[in-house]
């Protein structure tokens, strides 16, 4: 004999509250899953510090000669359209690449700081001059400009700042994702793939609307961003007065973290807030701000590196190396900005040390190095090398430059007989600078030559009266006041009292002062 049980039916009530418990399940499976794949994707990405170099500022500054580990990753700063030639490219609107090289010697001082383990990133607009995207309309030949530049400097990253009238220029944006996609693609598919990063102007309620369309117009180009750089500098008027510049800096990474991420979604592509974290950057401007009154301090820059270690931030810049020490007392106005220093007293302590402590530096790039050993010294041949070969015998004054084992050395003072290479003398004590590797393609530079006849030989007996111009032992020289009989050998030998001043290449080729030979 079977016993039957009655069966139980659920409750609407119950139902409801099982298929809540169901969903709730299910969103947190996903939910959970997402959040792990976010933390993946961030962790593959990585957090870095570099500066900006500004290229063609003066005094110059030598970032192929790093004096902290921070300062061995640089983005050279500006590359813009050459004012004659709307698609072509040049620094600083004043020196095309070749021009750079020659003039600026730049493209061995990169080699000297890959040598060094550094990296070098190219930077392309900035505010002044004109963005190459503006200027260039025509797409094939806007491809190139970019291509000639990234081959030139063999670089794998590039920032492309996005300023002044360039901001609202719609079609500029998209001729310049068009073209970026199209280069990214070319490389992609050679194997040297290139990372874009867009540096665009921020408040403390994060990107201008001009700065959100730029990025809607790169990322719809088809440009694969690794991130977006916001410049948290010359704030105005925007800063409440009571913040600090860390503190508005980090509202405005805060708010731009947020819209970055409904860029990203408008574009087809959902980010996790850690991946957002990873494809957002910072660039402050240390010291004195161009906005009077503002001034960022070592105290921002250490709040804004825990900030940026604290959100796995992806890149952590400034603005500018150049500007990374104390102004020297003969600077008068510490309130107006300097291209070569802050404008704050900053001690024995570096901003960008401050900046970059426990943040990494972008991936090195492997260079063999140029230094000689016992087993493999490089030959250097007169008919390639740039300057003239090294030679105990002969003598050297102040900026000359020789060839020595591959290497390119420049006189700091005269000097003979000393091996520019020595392994032993160091700092102030070497007569030498070591400038950077001789490069493939290099050619011997044009020997400065005066035409027989420009300037009469010195003669110990004439007497010379300043600006009279003689020939010496090959060389020209200028007189920097009344002598007589006071050789230039002594100008030779960067002796200050010598009455004597060596003519440089540019002072030759000038006309100057229409000289005759002078009575005795």
């Amino acid at each position: 004999m079977s016993k039957r049980f009655p069966g139980r039916r659920l409750s609407v009530l119950r139902l409801a509250i099982l298929c809540v418990i169901v969903v709730a399940a299910v969103t947190a499976g996903y939910l959970g899953l997402r959040n792990v794949q976010d933390v993946s994707a961030a962790a593959s990405m990585p957090s870095v510090f570099s500066g900006y170099v500004d290229v063609t500022a003066t005094p110059k500054f030598a970032f192929e000669d790093p004096v902290e580990p921070s300062a061995k990753a640089v983005v050279l700063s500006f590359v813009v359209a050459d004012p004659k030639q709307g698609c072509a490219p040049s620094w600083g609107a004043a020196y095309s690449p070749d021009q750079a090289g020659s003039d600026l010697d730049l493209d061995r001082r990169i080699a000297r700081l890959r040598q060094l383990g550094g990296t070098a990133a190219v930077s392309f607009g900035g505010l002044s001059n004109t963005e190459l995207a503006v200027s260039c309309k025509d797409p094939k030949a806007l491809v190139d400009a970019y291509r000639q530049v990234v081959n030139r400097y063999d670089v794998t990253t590039i920032d492309l700042d996005i300023e002044s009238g360039a901001l609202s220029d719609t079609a500029a944006a998209d001729r310049r994702a068009q073209a970026i996609s199209a280069l990214q693609k070319e490389r992609k598919a050679a194997g040297k793939p290139l990372a874009v990063w867009l540096t665009l102007a921020a408040d403390p309620n994060g990107l201008t609307p001009q700065g959100k369309e730029v990025v809607s117009h790169t990322l719809a180009g088809g440009v694969e961003l690794d991130g977006v750089n916001i410049m948290t500098m010359d704030f105005g008027a925007s800063k409440p007065a009571a913040s600090s510049m860390s503190q508005a800096s980090v509202s405005a990474a805060e708010a731009a973290h947020d819209q970055l991420g409904a860029l990203y979604r408008g574009a087809g592509t959902d980010l996790g807030s850690e991946t957002l974290w990873r494809k957002l950057g910072l660039t402050v401007m240390i010291g004195q701000n161009d906005t009077a009154g503002e001034i960022f301090t070592l105290s921002d820059a250490t709040a804004m590196n825990s900030f940026a270690k604290a959100k796995g931030l992806g890149r952590l810049s400034m603005w500018s190396m150049n500007r990374d020490r104390t102004c020297s007392p003969n600077y008068p106005d510490l309130g107006k900005v300097s291209d070569g220093c802050s404008g704050i007293n900053q001690g024995s302590q570096l901003f960008s040390a401050t900046l970059a402590n426990d943040v990494a530096l972008p991936a090195q790039t492997v260079v063999p190095s140029a230094t000689a050993t016992a087993a493999s010294v490089p030959t250097d041949d007169p008919s390639t090398s740039p300057y003239p070969v090294w030679n105990t015998y002969a003598a050297y004054a102040a900026a000359d430059r020789v060839v020595w084992h591959g290497s390119v050395y420049e006189a700091k003072w005269w000097t003979r007989s000393d091996v520019p290479d020595n392994p032993v003398l160091q700092g102030g004590a070497t007569p030498w600078r070591l400038v950077g590797p001789v490069l493939p393609g290099d050619k011997p530079s044009p020997k400065v030559t005066v035409p027989s006849g420009t300037f009469p030989a010195w003669v110990p007996e004439t007497v010379y009266h300043q600006g009279d111009r003689v020939l010496f032992e090959g060389s020209a020289f200028e007189a920097k006041w009344w002598t007589q009989g006071a050789s230039p050998e002594a100008a030779l030998q960067s002796a200050p009292d010598s009455p004597w001043a060596k003519l440089t290449t540019a002072q030759i080729q000038s006309p100057g002062p229409t000289i005759s030979t002078p009575a005795p």
